[in-house]
């Protein structure tokens, strides 16, 4: 079985923190990953090498990496250069997510750079998109996966309601393997996007994020009533 059919009509947990977080952890990142996996996640996506390297120790279901990194003067920060593209290739991940979208990146490497250096580490490239004419471009440049990441999150697509089932349903067009990522709260949501034709989805916020949910949920309280 190849790597995209493990992970075919699966869910994928993303396993991060907010800067700052208790959660900020290697070991509470790599435990929280452990329990995605016994839970029934058929991958995880995790962000940060030292993470990734904790991560990898605890699960042995296939992982996607990232690292985050902010360079002056340029928008994209998912795995923006060759130079992220190395950090998680040696983490031991099978695959690596980065930017896929039209802006600029430093140093002007393009994404049929990033997802020639993915692949040529021996790992599948997946890019991540804000729209249907990204992830066209995307796979014409050699890209393993499509996904909706960054839909909503471009000056483009800001406001846009989420999920995008409707950018799914273009990608699926291009024959791809399609993740819908990205907005989704409830299983109806990714019952909608496998619908819409995801191949795989992604959930992090609604699962993962313990600062989000106690947020959420603490708004709502009476305290003091």
């Amino acid at each position: 079985m190849s790597l995209l059919d493990e992970l075919r009509g699966g869910l994928i947990v993303s396993v991060q923190a907010w800067p700052g977080s208790a959660l900020d952890d290697a070991a509470v990142i790599a435990a929280m990953a452990r329990a995605a996996q016994d839970g029934g996640a058929v991958g995880v996506r995790v962000a940060g090498a030292e993470h990734l390297r904790a991560v990898r120790h605890r699960v042995q279901v296939p992982i996607v990496a990232l690292i985050k990194r902010q360079y002056p003067g340029f928008e994209p920060y998912i795995t923006p250069t060759l130079h992220e593209v190395a950090q998680c290739t040696q983490s031991g991940a099978e695959i690596v997510a980065f930017d896929a979208t039209a802006r600029a990146r430093p140093g002007g490497v393009t994404t049929a750079e990033l997802v020639a250096a993915v692949r040529g580490r021996g790992c599948l490239a997946m890019a991540d998109c804000a729209t249907a004419e990204e992830g066209t471009a995307a796979v014409a440049a050699g890209a393993d996966i499509v996904a909706t990441t960054l839909c909503g999150y471009t000056r483009q697509t800001t406001g846009r309601a989420l999920p995008a089932c409707d950018v799914v349903a273009q990608l699926r067009e291009t024959g791809s393997f399609v993740v819908c990522e990205g907005g989704i709260r409830t299983p109806t949501h990714v019952a909608a996007a496998f619908d819409a034709g995801a191949d795989a989805v992604v959930v992090g916020t609604a699962i993962t994020n313990v600062d989000w949910l106690v947020r959420e949920f603490a708004g709502a309280a009476r305290k003091g009533s």
